[in-house]
């Protein structure tokens, strides 16, 4: 059915119930799993009277942000090999979460792409926005959506 699913997570509670199902999933398919988190690019103010930021403390900072990523990833990786599934783990910085997943998933061949949502309505939706709805209105690759 799946030979390789995309799995984003940021470690949040919500995003493990995600990471659980793909788990499962990839173990009933025989399926790849790739687990994917997306981190910012350090924000640069370029306003007049900003203060200049030093680029050695955006590099420290940015790594940090990286390896923290990469330590929930780790955990996914953990988890899948307990259940037989082969996880590869992907951290990728971007300012466009959704744009980042979706094109992860394609250059990696990906069947699936497995995400969460709050399932945010009203003018909640309107004023947070929804990564998981841009990517299910904007990619070529299903995706499952967990609540």
């Amino acid at each position: 059915m799946y030979t390789r699913i995309l799995v984003a997570t940021d470690g949040t509670k919500l995003s493990k119930k995600a990471v659980t199902s793909a788990i499962s999933l990839a173990a009933t398919c025989k399926a790849e799993l790739i687990a994917m988190q997306v981190v910012p690019p350090y924000p640069i103010a370029y306003f007049e009277g900003g203060m200049a930021s030093d680029s050695r403390e955006i590099k420290r900072v940015e790594a940090l942000w990286v390896n923290k990523a990469q330590a929930v990833l780790d955990l996914v990786k953990k988890a899948g090999a307990a259940k037989g599934v082969e996880v590869r783990t992907l951290v990728s910085k971007s300012d466009m979460v959704s744009h980042a997943i979706i094109s992860a998933a394609e250059k990696n061949d990906c069947d699936l792409i497995v995400m969460a949502s709050h399932g945010r309505r009203g003018i909640k939706r309107l004023l947070l926005g929804s990564e998981t709805q841009h990517v299910l209105t904007h990619s070529s690759t299903p995706v499952l959506v967990l609540r």
